[in-house]
């Protein structure tokens, strides 16, 4: 149980990072972005290890390299899904995107690792394994209704959905890109175990999961880092970190940068809890994926909802989210209550 809600408080973290994004004025989009996957993919990683894991030079010097560098390359990985994310809401809009690129990453993210390290099916033959895997597809399920939704508000609030820059072929392409690298997520944090165990015997305890953040993380860092990079030269706006361009709107550099550094926080919020409810999860830890998903996506849609954003929407379109969010807590239940079974099983 424990567990569960503090993957709850990483994915209210999640679910509300974005939201200072809304008072940054006169920055371009690259701008905003480096600035803050600098602070939630590259500086708080190292603070927070540096702040939570004991002797944190001598695990770094005793820790296995290859653990290293392939938690790297998947992290890497995974910010180029971050990356094809923002890209497909330009074609395909928010909610479309975030259906298929969640809900794939979701259900891919919390299969794949165990199938492939080949304790899937022993693993599943354990107590609660069918309430797990009812979560699981629910969870799916409830992501695709509240896409169905968030695609329904979008034409109710906006006669112009579906024009301008939309391209569903396009957008498909780029979400389903972007769910199968941010599934792979999971794996860079697999990879990072063996350093995780090193941090492990200097004492770590449950905090033993943010060394691997250093590696997973920063490779995020890396392969956004250098699209943005591509897009300031491009554009010619790396400028607008130091100075604001004119513009009629009125802007404060020191509030963009203040909401930036807000935004990574909370981004790497949803990371440090992430690790904390993980540790707790027993027998289905690698159902951790899919409870941060379903959670990301039900917390996001009740924070929209108390901002009023479905005020204007059609009754229809009210009914279909209010479904997908029953749906959704249904599915947290139902893992919650299959990763009980296993554990009460060793008992």
């Amino acid at each position: 149980m424990l567990g569960v809600l503090l993957h709850g408080v990483g994915a209210c973290f999640a679910a509300t990072c974005y939201t200072p994004q809304k008072q940054v004025k006169r920055w371009s989009w690259q701008t905003y972005w480096l600035t803050q996957a600098a602070f939630c993919w590259f500086i708080l990683p190292i603070v927070g290890a540096v702040l939570t894991i004991p002797d944190l030079t001598a695990v770094l010097r005793e820790a296995p390299r290859g653990p290293m560098l392939n938690s790297f390359i998947l992290g890497a990985a995974y910010g180029i899904g971050g990356t094809a994310f923002g890209i497909s809401i330009r074609y395909i809009g928010f909610s479309l995107t975030y259906a298929i690129a969640v809900g794939l990453s979701s259900v891919l993210g919390t299969l794949i690792p165990p199938l492939v390290k080949g304790t899937l099916g022993t693993t599943l033959e354990k107590p609660g394994s069918g309430w797990i895997m009812a979560g699981i597809m629910i969870g799916a399920a409830g992501i695709a209704l509240a896409g169905t939704a968030g695609r329904m508000k979008e034409h109710d609030l906006s006669k112009q959905a579906g024009q301008g820059e939309f391209s569903l072929m396009k957008g498909l392409l780029l979400s389903l890109l972007a769910g199968v690298l941010s599934a792979v997520y999971g794996f860079a944090l697999e990879a990072g175990e063996p350093i995780a165990d090193v941090a492990t015997a200097h004492g770590a305890g449950v905090w033993r999961g943010n060394v691997v953040y250093i590696f997973a993380n920063t490779g995020a860092f890396l392969t956004t880092a250098i699209y943005c990079l591509y897009l300031h030269a491009r554009h010619r706006t790396l400028g607008e970190i130091l100075e604001l361009p004119a513009g009629p709107e009125k802007a404060s550099l020191p509030v963009n940068w203040l909401m930036a550094v807000v935004t990574g926080l909370f981004w790497y919020g949803q990371f440090f809890f992430y690790n904390l409810g993980h540790v707790r999860m027993g027998a289905y830890k690698f159902t951790s994926w899919a409870i941060h998903m379903i959670m990301l996506v039900l917390f996001s849609n009740l924070v929209g909802i108390a901002l009023r954003e479905w005020r204007a929407c059609r009754r229809w379109t009210d009914r279909t989210i209010a479904l997908a969010l029953l749906v959704l807590v249904a599915a947290v239940l139902l893992l919650t209550y299959g990763n009980h079974l296993g554990d009460l099983a060793p008992k």
